[in-house]
């Protein structure tokens, strides 16, 4: 059987000090930087196995996982931090932010370069976050990148918390509205991505409990739970939603993101020893967690293990071994490897060594001492581990996993979402093949959706269906033996928000080239053409501008522009398309603007012809409030339906144009007596069709137009009419009359009266 411990120096003594972090200079005079607490920490990097900070008496920064000498980890003189007393540290991407003296500092690893946070004006003693570390995609990188400031313990009606979304460099105040009613003193602030919710800990008279930022849990509190001392809350990587609660004397667990909270117990065996570790009465020195599992030593000397699969809560002890030393902790390498590391002064180098105390997990257990159940699974296996999906609005999402029970067992697989307000499930599970022993295959498909969408789930307890949310589906086995340390749970994140891989695209079935009106080579020549000033306004408010306005055509981006006949009333067909396949023609609501300010267009329908019961928005209203949000900003986080029975807005102008083209009306586009080309911007601002903001600039050529007279209708009817009166008068008044001369003609005789009169040329040779 293996040792059960197996303590070694590291191999690696660093023999070039001077390539340690950043301040550990000598001759830059770096100051030592210490943590206030009496307990130890190790925080290791959820995304970079290698990287990981000891606190203690003195800070260790590695990036190799402690294999070689360290200098005590210090920080520039100029960074002018006087007492350096760090309080907390976080990774946040690829920086690590400490909070020194009140004040928050960046150390840029990779850089090797430190910075001060702005934007932070209070004192703040702890930050807190997250990591992603699923992919590189944008709601990713959001998650790593957000991280709050506060002060521990300051009360919370008048606290002052800082948020930065891009790692810490740059803080703003962060105030929700209710925040002036609550009671209580802050015990912590987290931005619970599983949950898609800000969570601020509130202690009061010896309680503790959760309040929410958003719909549906800002309506009422979390559960509270009995709080004491000076309590550290980890939040374990994975964005499963597990929060660890621990002080010296006690250690609670949630795995809903705090609604929840529950004391860990202790068993030994199948027997149920302690209901908490307060009943257990030992005093906790460091803990270790990682997505899958944690681990405690104590003071006494001792070393616990516990899942966090689902349904498991308690932990087990370990035999007892002189392992622990007060600068002793934990730290997991990887799935059931665990570490009891202690910085050990080096006698020779002005460094620090450390001593590494591994344990293998699984061996440990295989102890018929402790009596630990087999486990009753062979094998669990799902396409969809540690992967990112995206469910846009009103899409589906198909899992499957594969499941081999222990011949004569029966484990039942669980599969479960930690944000059941945004995502809902279904699975189905069944007998698929046999194994060659002649094990059950059973195939395991999960059906996902939003939660708004399956129908069985009351407004009350869904979010909000237009605010984009985030969940993990986790599929593990309930009451899973703790003897599966290596079959660990499966886990995916699924964004329930905007699939980037989507775009709209314009339908140009005929062009004005291929018609021959436009020609495309000269398109492509730095092409121009030029606006009237009493066709366009720079400030879209359709009052004509002062001069003509010269634009330059761009045909990489617009191509050649779609044929429209002037007196035609139109709208584009908007086709949606992802990975360069086409989905489907839009029929949301969308809006138009031409991006230059012509004006030389209307709408076919008012508010009241459009059936509104409120007072429709406009491009007018919209830029009026456009704020940060830019000119051109109407899509689905401002867009209001006129036809929403919660629109209170009055209709006040029923004859107003109604700008909203597609969805429920026949809205379309009539243009005025002018040809030219015309640029506009689309944009989708149905906030049920996608979250994406779906938009793109395509251009059209109006032709058909006849120009316009330069003298008005009624003058050119009157100038007709004189015109014709003038003919009748010639006809009628100056006729030949019969006493009219007569003419000879060439023969001498006498014409008949009123007979031409004929000019005669003289005959030649006469």
């Amino acid at each position: 059987m293996h040792r059960l411990w197996d303590a070694f120096w590291s191999a690696d003594r660093g023999s070039d000090l001077a390539a340690l972090p950043a301040g550990q200079s000598s001759a830059a005079m770096p100051v030592l930087l210490y943590f206030s607490s009496t307990t130890r920490r190790l925080i290791k990097h959820p995304c970079k196995n290698n990287i990981a900070l000891y606190l203690g008496q003195q800070l260790f920064f590695t990036r190799n996982n402690f294999e070689s000498s360290l200098l005590p980890f210090s920080i520039p003189t100029s960074m002018q931090v006087g007492i350096p007393e760090v309080t907390s540290a976080h990774f946040s991407g690829s920086v690590l932010l400490l909070v020194v003296n009140q004040k928050v500092y960046i150390y840029d690893y990779e850089a090797d370069s430190w910075n001060t946070s702005t934007g932070i004006k209070h004192p703040v003693s702890h930050v807190s976050g997250d990591n992603c570390c699923y992919s590189e995609h944008p709601f990713c990188l959001v998650i790593s990148n957000s991280v709050f400031a506060y002060l521990y313990g300051d009360q919370i009606s008048q606290t002052n918390i800082y948020f930065s979304n891009n790692q810490g460099y740059m803080f703003q105040k962060y105030v929700h509205e209710r925040q002036a009613e609550l009671v209580g003193s802050l015990g912590g602030i987290f931005y619970f991505h599983s949950l898609s919710q800000v969570g601020q800990l509130l202690i009061d008279q010896g309680k503790g409990r959760f309040w929410y930022s958003d719909h549906p849990l800002n309506r009422s509190f979390g559960l509270p739970f009995d709080f004491s001392g000076n309590i550290e809350v980890l939040v374990t990587p994975g964005q499963k939603g597990i929060l660890i609660f621990w002080f010296e004397k006690n250690l609670l667990v949630s795995r809903n993101a705090g609604q929840l909270i529950d004391p860990v117990q202790v068993k030994k065996k199948r027997t149920t020893l302690h209901s908490s570790i307060v009943e257990a009465n030992i005093t906790i020195h460091s803990v270790a967690a990682d997505e899958n599992e944690m681990a405690v030593l104590t003071q006494e000397d001792d070393l616990y293990y516990g899942s966090l699969g689902i349904l498991t809560n308690f932990l087990i002890k370990f035999a007892h071994q002189t392992i622990w030393s007060q600068g002793a902790a934990l730290m997991f390498t990887n799935l059931g490897m665990l570490e009891i590391l202690t910085p050990l002064r080096d006698p020779v180098f002005p460094a620090f060594d450390f001593q590494k105390c591994p344990v293998n997990i699984q061996a440990v257990l295989m102890d018929t001492k402790l009596q630990v159940d087999d486990c009753k699974v062979e094998f669990l296996q799902g396409e969809f581990e540690n992967k990112m999906y995206i469910i846009d609005m009103k899409s589906e999402l198909e899992l499957t996993a594969l499941m081999i029970p222990r011949p004569g067992t029966s484990p039942v697989p669980l599969a479960v979402v930690s944000n059941p307000h945004s995502l809902g499930l279904q699975t189905i599970i069944y007998e698929d093949d046999y194994t060659d022993d002649g094990n059950t295959k059973h195939r395991l498909n999960i059906s996902l959706k939003q939660q708004q969408h399956w129908g069985r789930a009351d407004s009350s307890f869904t979010s909000n269906i237009k605010r984009p949310t985030l969940s993990t589906i986790t599929l593990d086995i309930a009451n899973k033996e703790i003897s599966c340390v290596d079959l660990k749970p499966l886990t995916a994140l699924i964004s329930i928000g905007c699939d980037l891989k989507k775009k709209i695209v314009i339908q140009n079935d005929v062009s004005a080239c291929y018609k021959g009106i436009l020609n495309p080579v000269a398109l492509q020549d730095n092409y121009s053409y030029v606006i009237e000033k009493e066709a366009y306004d720079p400030n879209f408010r359709g009052q004509k501008a002062t001069k003509d306005l010269l634009v330059y055509y761009s045909y990489d981006k617009l191509g050649c522009p779609m044929l429209v006949y002037y007196n035609n009333p139109w709208k584009p067909v908007v086709e949606l398309w992802r990975e360069e396949k086409f989905q489907e023609v839009i029929k949301a609501e969308y809006v138009l603007l031409e991006v230059n300010g012509l004006f030389t267009y209307q709408y076919s329908l008012t508010a009241k012809t459009a059936l509104c019961s409120s007072q429709p928005q406009n491009w007018t209203t919209i830029m009026e409030n456009a704020n940060d949000r830019g000119s051109f900003s109407w899509d689905r986080e401002n867009y209001v339906s006129c036809h929403d029975p919660n629109n209170n807005a009055p209709l006040k102008w029923p004859n107003a144009p109604y700008q909203i083209l597609g969805g429920p009306t026949e809205n379309k586009v009539i243009f005025n007596q002018r040809n030219g080309i015309y640029i506009f911007l689309i944009s989708i601002v149905d906030p049920y069709y996608s979250y994406c903001h779906l938009e793109t600039t395509f251009s059209i050529y109006v032709y058909g137009a006849f120009p316009l007279q330069s003298i008005s209708p009624e003058i050119s009817i009157i100038l007709l009419m004189l015109f014709i009166l003038l003919s009748l008068y010639h006809l009628v008044h100056l006729r030949p009359s019969s006493t009219s001369p007569t003419c000879i003609n060439q023969n001498g005789d006498f014409p008949m009266r009123n007979a031409p009169i004929a000019y005669l040329s003289p005959t030649p040779g006469r």
